[in-house]
């Protein structure tokens, strides 16, 4: 497993390109027949991936968390991008079509991931933060999703946001997740942007050809940098940065968070005139 330490604001100002690349881009994500895990300092966040080709992988604890098992105190979101597959979880299956989520609960011990189709694999994004309480694993298919519709045409941001893990829905310790989508055509996602200093959040970003980017827009609102993304690649953000993106062509992104609530509303609104 990967360990990161994120830089504090102050370091952050004074970063070269490469610097803040290998700080908060997440690159290595879904390698065939491996199981990627990047242990991060900020809330303890782990970003990982799944791709069962071959054979079936199972999710194991590893030595940076000093646990029995992977989910003895944490809890875990995955999502797949990918063909259909199923993820077992200690005796129960669950069948994993294309952009179906499932939320495992603290306490759960076997993991599997499997793909339906080697050719054309389950591809599991995976999302960790720890846990303190026990809630009951649950499967969420696209169908079950909340949607929300925001944005316009005109202003090039016309989206449908999907929650997955979230208090009115399926419920978690501290986890909150889901994905946004954008229509063809639109390329702008929260903006104007905002923080919320009670929370981290994660943007993985899929959906997109291997030619097209998103340029993802980080740091203080006053001191911003961008980062240059490929599809099947995440951003780390702590909690004092803005996170938003404007893309070459239409994506998808999964938004993930944890902290100190669950408030999906709970955000320090800003004006682009704010943005510099």
């Amino acid at each position: 497993m990967d360990v990161r330490y994120s830089p504090d604001p102050v370091r952050f100002c004074r970063m070269t390109t490469q610097e803040v690349r290998d700080s908060f881009l997440v690159e290595s994500l879904f390698k065939p027949d491996l199981i990627e895990m990047i242990y991060v300092d900020v809330d303890r966040v782990i970003v990982g991936s799944a791709v069962p080709m071959q054979k079936p992988l199972s999710l194991t604890s590893a030595d940076e968390l000093r646990a029995d098992y992977f989910c003895q105190r944490r809890e875990l979101g995955i999502l797949n991008i990918g063909g259909s597959g199923s993820v077992t979880v200690d005796d129960q299956t669950y069948p994993m079509a294309n952009r179906d989520c499932l939320y495992v609960g603290r306490g759960s011990k076997e993991i599997g991931f499997v793909s339906d189709d080697a050719s054309s694999p389950a591809k599991y994004y995976l999302l960790s933060y720890p846990a303190h309480a026990d809630y009951p694993t649950s499967h969420v298919q696209i169908e079950q999703a909340t949607p929300v519709q925001l944005g316009s045409v005109e202003a090039s941001n016309k989206r449908t946001i999907y929650k997955c893990i979230h208090p009115d829905g399926v419920k978690s310790c501290q986890l909150v997740m889901g994905f946004t989508e954008l229509e063809p055509g639109c390329v702008w996602n929260t903006m104007p942007p905002h923080t919320h200093e009670r929370r981290m959040e994660v943007y993985f970003y899929f959906g997109m050809s291997a030619d097209d980017r998103v340029f993802h827009y980080m740091g203080k609102p006053d001191e911003t940098r961008h980062i240059s993304v490929a599809d099947g690649q995440a951003v780390i953000s702590p909690s004092w940065s803005i996170h938003s993106g404007v893309g070459t062509g239409a994506y998808t992104f999964c938004w993930g968070m944890g902290g100190e609530n669950q408030a999906f509303g709970d955000m320090d609104h800003l004006t682009i005139a704010d943005i510099k």
